[in-house]
């Protein structure tokens, strides 16, 4: 026998993925909240919206699985319907369909007036930048376009985000003008390519320009450039971080390979030399400036001496910040017609190489800033500590400052000058001065 324990319709967004799904569930809770419907994230609610990232096969499966397990808890009359929404929806929602059929509807990337609809709501064009932020109060990412019109061989995005669209700059400083007035001291700008910002709407790259007027939004102490593509950069973007206090000297700058043969079949449209260039242009315009990247390694045809280039450059660029991915076969990529030749084994153990190399290189840079006092922002208390970075760190994936918070007290949302006294890999231990 069914029993049905939440009666009330409250509905629960579940967020999968990557920054820009948690974007898009902030813009869908806010037209709930904009329709009087009560909406939560990640808590219990009888009606669920789960957001699925398809990028690659892990999050694919993490995908599914969250799919499967809030399908079971219909079956068992512990919640009443099932949404599905986001990439891995676009991608095969006709597979997902027959596949996994209690699902009370899919829904693609571009279907939120849609998905609205079918949860009794309406979809409302005047509300630019109102958004339910799930992030901590002091920062939020503002995605500044949608798409990608990259050619990138391994990368599915395009199938799942359409062509690159920018956002109107007078949208984008509405959007952060009401940010900031909820608090939000940090935005962090994301897209799937920030350098190619403004090309379609004002057929010139101006990412400078929009970086210009969101300095002047009062309340708004830091701007931080997330997934910038190397080829052709506005190098104006340099000069705007250089002269203005706001915008972090900080870049995510995901590079992907540097060996010359593995770049040409990713069709990333660049070469280890220009991609080399490059960097040394940002360091010697921004030298205070902490670079970002992450690599892919176990390309379809990377050899031992590709990865060995691979190797010997990230030893050489000391990047201040690196991750690195195993690449993940994906069908409908250019990539996919290759053949998928590098064992499992293989791309993991060439993962974890790098990360070592990247390991020591963050200590010995760490290493340096003992003694050393930074602004940091803090964004939560965990245990004995609060938790907080510098302008050269973005959340979750950079380096933290631990602060004892038996010894100072701090508040969420506050920044501080913090002296830096001991440091390990990744994290630093600082007090207030």
């Amino acid at each position: 026998m069914r029993t049905k324990r939440l009666k009330k319709n409250k509905i629960n967004v579940v967020t999968l993925g990557c920054s820009k799904n948690v974007y898009d569930s902030e813009v869908l809770m806010g037209q709930l909240r904009a329709n009087n419907k009560e909406v939560v994230h990640e808590e219990e609610g009888n009606i669920v919206v789960i957001n699925t990232c398809g990028f690659i096969a892990n999050a694919k499966e993490e995908s599914i699985n969250t799919i499967l397990e809030y399908v079971q808890k219909k079956e068992e009359g512990d919640i009443d319907k099932v949404f599905v929404t986001g990439c891995l929806s676009e991608r095969y929602k006709p597979d997902l369909e027959k596949e996994i059929p209690n699902v009370d509807q899919y829904f693609g990337t571009t279907e939120l007036p849609g998905l609205l609809k079918a949860l009794g709501a309406d979809y409302k064009h005047e509300l630019i930048g109102e958004r339910l932020t799930t992030t901590p109060k002091n920062y939020a990412y503002l995605k500044i376009a949608e798409g990608c019109d990259r050619p990138c061989s391994f990368c599915a995005i395009p199938l799942m985000r359409g062509k690159h669209k920018s956002t109107p700059i007078e949208n984008l400083v509405t959007e952060a003008e009401k940010l900031a007035a909820n608090g939000v001291k940090e935005l962090i700008l994301i897209a799937q390519d920030l350098t190619y910002y403004g090309l379609d709407l004002y057929k010139e790259r101006r990412l400078a320009d929009l970086l210009r007027e969101l300095v002047k939004v009062e309340g708004i102490e830091w701007i931080r450039l997330h997934y910038a593509f190397p080829t052709g950069f506005p190098m104006d973007v340099l000069e705007v971080m250089r002269s203005e206090q706001k915008v972090c000297n900080y870049i995510d700058i995901p590079l992907q390979h540097i060996a010359d043969p593995i770049l040409k079949s990713m069709r990333r449209g660049t070469t280890k030399a220009k991609t080399t260039k490059l960097i040394e242009e940002f360091r010697k315009a921004v030298p205070e400036m902490a670079i970002r990247t992450t690599l892919i390694v176990g390309y379809p045809g990377e050899t031992e001496e590709d990865f060995e280039v691979l190797k010997e450059w990230v030893r050489e660029m000391r990047f201040e910040r690196l991750g690195c991915f195993t690449y993940s076969h994906e069908e409908n990529t250019h990539a996919y017609k290759l053949v998928d030749d590098v064992p499992e084994e293989t791309k993991i153990a060439r993962a974890n190489e790098i990360m070592e190399i990247q390991s020591q290189i963050s200590w010995e840079l760490n290493q340096e800033k003992i003694g050393q006092t930074f602004r940091v922002l803090v964004d939560r208390k965990e245990g004995n500590y609060f938790v907080a970075r510098t302008e050269f760190d973005s959340p979750d994936v950079d380096n933290e400052v631990l602060i004892d918070a038996s010894k100072f007290y701090l508040k969420t949302g506050d920044f501080a000058n913090v002296k830096i006294y001991e440091a390990e890999d990744f994290d630093l231990y600082g007090e207030v001065v």
